[in-house]
Parts: structure tokens; sequence; C-alpha cells
């Protein structure tokens, strides 16, 4: 089972035409995606970031998740086996998800790289990776984190979910785009930096 003993070496090899996984998620200035609980309450609600975000949304076909981020749109009247997203094919990575028969969502049971890889093959744009920390390290354990679309805000939150989790390798970035807005939200986005493919063989070698 591929859930959680995979590192980056298993995938590191990757089809550039394949859609791109898109972690795009507002973080603390020091690196917390939610406080204790899951409390976004520090995260600024609106303000001129929340349109262009909207409009990334919009754009987004797939979206990808672990349990505690679906689970955590209950709080807001999400029925189980709704979509958070109404537009959206929705994969909730989980082995313990309860889900009503007539589910709208899909929940990935097992073999979670395997399924990964099979959403990144397949046809359409970006998938959203909405979070948690966990999960996102998951995937980027995997080698399989395409880009980062940071929304940083002018807080410090001090404990809560970690904008990674569990990562076994140290990860390195390009920045690709920075823009501030004028509520203090800066959005920063990066591409994960992978070695090239004659790098890659020396290093293997």
């Amino acid at each position: 089972m591929a859930a959680s003993g995979e590192t980056l070496a298993a995938h590191e090899v990757l089809d550039w035409a394949m859609r791109q996984i898109v972690y795009d998620v507002a973080v603390s200035l020091d690196g917390f995606i939610a406080g204790p609980d899951g409390d976004i309450s520090a995260f600024p609600a609106d303000g001129d970031h929340l349109q262009p975000y909207l409009d990334r949304l919009a754009g987004y076909e797939t979206v990808i998740m672990g349990r505690g981020t679906y689970e955590f749109g209950y709080r807001f009247g999400l029925l189980p086996g709704a979509r958070a997203y109404p537009h959206m094919d929705h994969h909730v990575f989980s082995r313990s998800l309860s889900l009503p028969e007539a589910a709208d969502v899909t929940a990935v049971r097992e073999d979670w790289a395997d399924a990964l890889v099979a959403l990144r093959a397949g046809d359409g744009g970006e998938i959203y990776l909405c979070g948690g920390g966990a999960f996102a390290g998951l995937v980027a354990n995997l080698g399989l984190l395409d880009l980062v679309r940071l929304k940083i805000a002018p807080v410090a939150i001090g404990s809560g979910v970690r904008l990674f989790e569990g990562l076994t390798e140290t990860l390195r970035f390009e920045r690709v785009a920075f823009t501030p807005y004028a509520n203090g939200v800066t959005l920063a986005e990066y591409t994960l930096a992978r070695p090239s493919s004659a790098a890659a063989q020396a290093t293997a070698g």
C-alpha cells in the first residue's frame, strides 16, 4: 500500500505534460494554515486578495484533500457526501471517512500514490490541493507536488496546523510570482525545484 511508505525517489521522474497538483492555501507568517482546532479566524476574510482567489477556484476542475479538511466543511453546513466546491470533482484521501451510499465525492481508501498518479495523467487542468498539512506533506514526499500558491497573511498564530507535516526530505522551490495586496496579504507562487534527468541519473549512479 502506497499511502505513506513511498518517498520522493519513487516518482522523481515525471512527465511534465501531466496535470499539475497545486497547493493553494492561506498561511500565517509563522507557517500555519490554521490555528488550534482548525481555527482560521485570524486570516483576512475579505480584501483585494479575495477575488483573485475566487477566480483561481473557478479554474480548478479537480480538488484533492485529506479527511480533516473535508470534515472541516461540516462546521459550515457541508453535508457528508456533498461537494465543498460544486463544480469540482472531489477526491478525499482517507481510510476512515464515513460517506453515504449516494455520495457525490470519491473516497480514496488505499493505493494513494497510484490514485494521485492517475489523476495527474488524466484529462483536465490543474488539480487543487486544498489541505491539510499532513496530506500536503504526503503528496510532497511522493514527489507529486508541482506548484505552491501561498496567500501569506500578516499574522502569526503560534500553533496549529503547519503548512507541511511529516516531510521526509528538504524541499527546494523556485519563486515564479509575487503579488502584494493592499490589505497586507501577499500571494507568493513557487514551483518545486526538481533535478534534471541528467542530474538525477548522476546522483543515482
